[in-house]
């Protein structure tokens, strides 16, 4: 019998699946591109069903290209990104579709609660700050535009959380989904119904689920859920933990000398803390299941996505001549990136196209008519970098910060070594890269080992499962320059924000006064 565990990682962009053996090894992953539904500016949604449906193929396929048994599967753990809804009836059918934590339409809503001071008072009692994507404003902006949602809801759910309920039933939470979602006292891991009060949304608190460790198995795989994935009925399914924290297990981060990072959708900055941190106050704050430490979080969507939209909407036939090469259009990104290093280059990126600071527009500074696209995409690299660097500045500073010594990356530059080391010069701190790809399903995979007693802990899980496979150092030279860059690209966001802000207003009201706006009034 080989002994197989599965991790299922829902993201931003993807689901994927992936078999792992004991030793934390990758046997084989299955993926599918979660389609972004847009039916508003700012409004950023999924259909949860398909969602699963791609689950179950992706399991499927995997099982049946790897030639797994069934029968070898020791436990399945879902995992998913943070923060967003997904709003549930009684009989477990989404009542809308699901909320991304990409979604901006609360940052009305969170600006008058800033101006009254009900921000402050609620993220006093989360500890952590009040964000778009959160679970805690997305519910009060439901209430208040959509109050036959929260009549029609049984169950708030995230979206890992979702998709167990579709493997086996079971209806709960973890403390890191329930603490990125805004929904606990971190402190005390449990419901802060102090925060729903002081928010006006207490309709929603016998809506919330039930909180249990991470490390636990729920119950088993249902016969329907059999049938779609082809797993065998009773396998056991384990909690598990929404994907940062996954990350952050499956890079080995474990103590306040390690700082997680992971550039995907969001720029994402973890920190171990053995209290919980209030100066800095971070983006997000989860218990962590590591020593009952916790993790305390930055995250802006203003990572390597930019990357992905920049290949998508420019770059066909790099993606052509990719496809005909046998080689992604990454590949082709990082040798062109790699061709360009040399070169003087004063082009500055602003990785901003799903927010940005102060409300600062995307957008390249500095383009000439002699530019070239390895200049262009040279210039997306480091603006993600810098993008990182701003946020993990924020988070290392004040009485409650850590003092990390070296960053453990994950996400798509960890697969670049002329990104990864580009990171290590504009971060100042080597960049460790620990074995594998898929780091949210195979954090997953750890609590699954835990939960079915294969190891006693998750340090010991992580010490079976994870080992550091690249270190990146700084190099001074670039570091010098790309320090120079950053302090430009900072300067330009207090210039350029202000004015994009002034830009819309005039918009706006051109808008308000138009035939167009009296027309679409009638």
């Amino acid at each position: 019998m080989r002994e197989r565990l599965i991790g299922i990682d829902a993201g931003g962009t993807m689901t994927k699946v992936v078999l792992f053996d004991l030793n934390g090894n990758e046997v084989g992953s299955e993926r599918r591109t979660n389609v972004m539904l847009l039916p508003h500016e700012g409004w950023t949604e999924r259909d949860a069903d398909s969602m699963w449906r791609a689950a179950c193929e992706c399991i499927g396929i995997l099982l049946k290209k790897t030639a797994t048994d069934p029968a070898d599967i020791i436990a399945v753990t879902p995992s998913g990104y943070g923060g967003g809804v997904y709003l549930i009836d009684k009989d477990g059918v989404p009542v809308r579709n699901a909320l991304v934590s990409t979604d901006t339409r609360t940052i009305p809503l969170i600006a008058r609660w800033t101006a009254s001071g009900r921000a402050a008072a609620v993220s006093r009692h989360i500890e952590q700050q009040i964000w778009p994507g959160q679970t805690l404003p997305i519910l009060a902006w439901m209430q208040e535009n959509e109050p036959d949602t929260l009549r029609r809801t049984a169950h708030v759910m995230a979206c890992k959380d979702f998709l167990r309920m579709r493997l086996c039933g079971d209806i709960s939470t973890d403390p890191t989904d329930a603490g990125c979602s805004g929904i606990i006292n971190v402190t005390r891991t449990e419901i802060s119904r102090e925060a729903f009060h002081e928010a006006g949304i207490t309709a929603w608190l016998d809506k919330l689920p039930p909180i249990g460790p991470s490390v636990a198995i729920v119950g088993g795989v249902s016969e329907k859920a059999a049938s779609q994935t082809g797993l065998r009925a009773g396998t056991p399914v384990v909690r598990g933990v929404y994907d940062v924290v996954g990350c952050s297990m499956a890079s080995g981060v474990e103590r306040p000398d390690q700082l997680a990072a992971v550039a995907g959708t969001f720029s994402i900055h973890s920190t171990v803390h053995s209290t919980p941190s209030h100066n800095p106050l971070p983006t997000i704050q989860t218990p962590y299941p590591v020593a009952g430490q916790f993790l305390a979080t930055t995250a802006t969507p203003t990572s390597a996505s930019n990357l992905e939209w920049l290949c998508k909407t420019m770059l066909s036939a790099e993606a052509h001549q990719a496809l005909l090469e046998g080689r992604s259009v990454y590949d082709i990104c990082n040798d062109l990136v790699a061709g360009a290093l040399t070169r003087s280059n004063s082009i500055l990126f602003f990785p901003f196209l799903y927010d940005g600071p102060q409300g600062a527009p995307a957008g390249f500074l500095g383009l000439k008519a002699g530019v070239s696209l390895a200049d262009i995409i040279r210039a997306v690299y480091e603006g993600v970098v810098f993008a990182h660097r701003q946020d993990m500045s924020y988070l290392l500073d004040g009485p409650d910060a850590a003092d990390p010594k070296v960053i453990r990356l994950a996400g798509g530059p960890s697969k670049s070594a002329v990104w990864a080391q580009m990171f290590a010069d504009g971060l100042g701190l080597p960049i460790e890269i620990a074995n594998g790809t898929e780091f949210g399903a195979k954090g997953a995979a750890i609590c699954a080992s835990v939960a079915t007693g294969i190891y006693a802990d998750i340090p010991t899980a992580i010490a079976a499962m994870v080992h550091v496979d690249q270190r990146f150092e700084p190099d001074p030279v670039r570091a010098k320059v790309l320090t120079a860059k950053y302090n430009i690209y900072r300067a330009a966001i207090d210039v350029v924000a202000p004015l994009w802000s002034q830009s819309q207003d005039c918009e706006d009201s051109s808008y308000e006064n138009s035939g167009l706006q009296q027309a679409l009034a009638v």
